[in-house]
């Protein structure tokens, strides 16, 4: 049984040179053309044409902009296999020929720059190439696989669009599924573990009020300053943050970051605003309950 897996294994592996040819100019046209959670309708495209070029029965718009291919082969499981295709409001300043300049319009009205700051171009490159390498080989398999290409992982609400679309009845059931996410590792090496090994995450938003006053009356509430004394907090021990206390979490697996990244107010030269919103994540293991679960806040001493 070992060795007839392994020579499944290299005759999926076998077209590997071929397809990594076409992979890296994919790579580098997704790269610089991102696109924002849910508008990710040329990524889709691309998407679709590929895998329709390959064979499979192509499922388009599920989610808005989400696009699975099926492939059925025979009796057997069925292995799902997925990747993100949006992209972050971040300006990208790595000076690379194939940089992103794109900007787009987000969910709030505002003009952004855009880049694939987290990987997902990496993530549809290689789940495009998996399915290439997969759909070549099939007679070294049998059973059901489906590629899925999720939209707006970064505003947590591609999957939740995509099976209130109706995905699970669309597609067969899967009897597993897997996900990838590109880390710091050297090229050509994948790294593997039993347990936990990313983290979920939540969204923060902290509204600091404060008396909206003239610059030169620093007695006044300033939420900025207050914003600032929000700093960064981190609950994998006992931290004390403005006189409040997080409780310890003991476990290594039950690691909580909170990390406050963003700032938004109205301000104005001389001025400070009466209030500020802070916004983060919350990134958590997942084989804990959420953080309300998990972290009790007590009044720490005056």
């Amino acid at each position: 049984m070992t060795e007839k897996r392994t020579s499944s294994i290299a005759a999926v592996l076998a077209g590997l040179a071929e397809t990594t040819v076409w992979q890296e100019q994919m790579y580098k046209d997704i790269h610089a053309h991102p696109e924002l959670s849910f508008q990710e309708t040329k990524t889709a495209a691309l998407v679709a044409s590929k895998l329709k070029q390959l064979g499979y029965e192509v499922l388009e718009g599920i989610g808005r902009t989400g696009v699975v291919g099926i492939l059925r082969n025979g009796e057997g499981q069925t292995v799902l296999a997925r990747a993100d295709m949006d992209a972050l409001p971040v300006r990208e300043n790595t000076g690379l020929p194939y940089a992103s300049t794109v900007t787009a319009v987000d969910g709030e009205g505002k003009t952004v720059s855009v880049s694939h700051a987290c990987g997902h171009d990496a993530h549809v490159t290689c789940l495009l190439g998996s399915a290439e390498l997969i759909a070549r080989a099939r007679q070294s398999w049998s059973g059901n696989f489906i590629a899925l290409f999720q939209p707006a992982e970064e505003v947590a609400s591609g999957a939740k669009a995509m099976l209130d679309d109706g995905l699970r009845d669309r597609i067969p059931k899967p009897d597993v599924a897997f996900a990838q996410h590109v880390l710091a590792y050297p090229a050509g090496k994948v790294g593997t573990q039993a347990g936990p090994v990313l983290s979920a995450g939540d969204s923060v938003r902290i509204t600091l009020y404060g008396k909206g006053a003239h610059g030169s009356m620093p007695h006044n509430v300033d939420p900025v300053v207050l914003a600032a004394l929000v700093g960064r907090v981190v609950a994998r021990t006992t931290i004390v943050r403005l006189g409040y206390e997080l409780s310890t979490l003991e476990n290594r697996n039950r690691e909580l970051l909170t990390e406050l990244s963003a700032l938004r107010t109205e301000l104005a030269a001389r001025r400070a605003p009466d209030q500020l919103l802070r916004e983060g994540k919350n990134r958590f293991s997942l084989d804990v309950p959420k953080p309300e679960q998990v972290i009790t806040v007590t009044r720490s001493r005056e």
